[in-house]
C-alpha cells in the first residue's frame, strides 16, 4: 500500500511540474496559477500521504 501511494504522489507531483513547466513555455496567462498549484501540492502531497500512513499505523495497531 505505501508504494502505490507514493507512486502516486510521485506521479501527481511529476505532473503538477510537467504542466507548469508547459504553461510557463507556452507564455499562457495561467502559468502563475499553476505554479502557485505546484507549490502546494509540493509541500502537501508528502504531508498528507504521511498523515495518512500515521492513521493507518494507529489503527493498524489499535485492532490487535
Amino acid at each position: 500500500m505505501k508504494r502505490i501511494l507514493a507512486l502516486a504522489g510521485v506521479i501527481l507531483l511529476l505532473f503538477m511540474y510537467g504542466a507548469t513547466m508547459f504553461f510557463a513555455l507556452s507564455g499562457s496567462p495561467s502559468a502563475d496559477g499553476w505554479f502557485k498549484a505546484s507549490i502546494f501540492c509540493t509541500i502537501a502531497v508528502p504531508v498528507l500521504l504521511y498523515a495518512y500512513m500515521l492513521v493507518y499505523r494507529y489503527l493498524k495497531n489499535r485492532k490487535k
